[in-house]
């Protein structure tokens, strides 16, 4: 995973996976299959941890602005925390393969989903008592703020905190 989220797909030789897996060419092989069943294992499991931990984010306690806000700056924290600002893997991959390859779609598409939906859940919460706007749909906003949030994901690559943060502000605030 660490390769192919540092490399991409295209420029990850099979000689660095090996070395990254302990695995000699054959054993990887045997193991995965090819090269792209590893980098569509390797994107699922990013997928999972990473929905997983902002699923957890947004089911903390709190109300629901204090939660995408929260959200928001722990992407911050760790897109600016890792010294080669590699940003998401997920997104890397639809910039690099989407619209090409089928299988990388499927994963991309699904994890935006399951980000999507914990989003659009913590929204309608935030409708019901009050604290978000009810004259846009709850599945608009979600979308609007999954965008963003992405968004933020690619500029924290480039942008210093002070920027980013000012996206954090105006998004929440606008809910």
């Amino acid at each position: 995973m660490e390769v192919f989220w540092s490399k991409g797909y295209a420029a990850a030789s099979t000689a660095e996976l090996c070395d990254a897996t302990g695995l000699g060419r054959s054993s990887l092989y045997n193991a995965f299959g090819s090269k792209h069943e590893l980098y569509e294992a390797a994107l699922s499991r990013y997928a999972d941890r990473g929905v997983a931990l902002q699923v957890a984010i947004l089911e903390a306690p709190g109300t629901a602005k204090t939660k995408l806000r929260n959200l928001m700056e722990w992407v911050i924290d760790t897109d600016l925390s890792d010294p080669t600002r590699r940003g998401c893997m997920t997104i890397n991959a639809a910039t690099e393969t989407t619209g090409r390859d089928d299988a990388v779609v499927k994963l991309v598409s699904g994890q935006f989903q399951r980000l999507e939906a914990a989003i659009h859940d913590t929204i309608i919460a935030g409708q019901r008592a009050g604290e978000i706007t009810t004259n846009r749909p709850a599945s608009e906003l979600a979308r609007s703020f999954l965008s963003t949030y992405y968004g933020l994901r690619v500029l924290g690559a480039v942008a210093e905190r002070e920027t980013l943060e000012d996206v954090v502000r105006g998004t929440v605030d606008s809910l």
